[in-house]
């Protein structure tokens, strides 16, 4: 395997996730937060993540061209990115249980099973995200964009519900665990007049 591609894998297989939050946040800290650390830190994740796009645009142009045929990137569709992804299932190492593997739908499970490592939804949504935003950066055009195409959409949105369901973890109720630490607090004033009534 080309080492472009295997440095690109290793990196998919990293908390992407992180880096593109990450990324995406960095404006605002850079402008809210005066300190120079916090501004220090911005520029170091802000770098860490045009490197890691400059690698992901190299290793993508590498895959056309080693694709049968060759493709220019003008030719390039949506569904060859779906290729491109399929392609890279094969190296992933998140394990996605099939519907009749008795761990299907169990976030932790007890023992091995024989169902397929796959790339986890969140390396592929930062990924196409890089890409995409790549592409642009390299003179193409925002309409013609294979990156954005509807196809690619729907297929991260599928790769997301089938992985929410097989590894049973709800990507949509982690935003919503944030409102209920603060339910939890209310009940504790109401806590001490049992025990000031105690003392008394």
């Amino acid at each position: 395997m080309d080492s472009n591609i295997q440095d690109f894998i290793d990196t998919c297989n990293s908390d992407n996730t992180c880096n593109l939050i990450t990324n995406s946040t960095t404006t605002n800290l850079t402008t809210s937060v005066s300190s120079s650390s916090a501004a220090s830190t911005s520029i170091t994740s802000s770098s860490r993540y045009e490197n890691q796009k400059r690698r992901d645009w190299n290793t993508f142009g590498q895959y056309l061209k080693n694709h049968r045929p060759p493709l220019s990137l003008s030719r390039c569709s949506g569904a060859h990115v779906l290729e491109f992804l399929r392609y890279l299932d094969q190296f992933g190492k998140t394990k996605v249980h099939t519907p009749i593997c008795p761990f299907y739908g169990h976030p932790n499970p007890p023992a091995p099973c024989p169902c397929p490592l796959r790339q986890a939804w969140g390396s592929l949504d930062a990924l196409i995200g890089r890409l995409r935003a790549a592409f642009e950066e390299n003179g193409g055009k925002p309409e013609a964009n294979p990156f954005g195409a509807r196809a690619v959409r729907l297929y991260l949105r599928e790769v997301r519900d089938l992985q929410s369901k097989a590894r049973g973890i709800s990507y949509e109720k982690k935003k919503r665990k944030r409102p209920p630490p603060q339910q939890q607090a209310l009940p504790l004033p109401a806590l001490p007049p049992p025990g000031a009534s105690a003392t008394h």
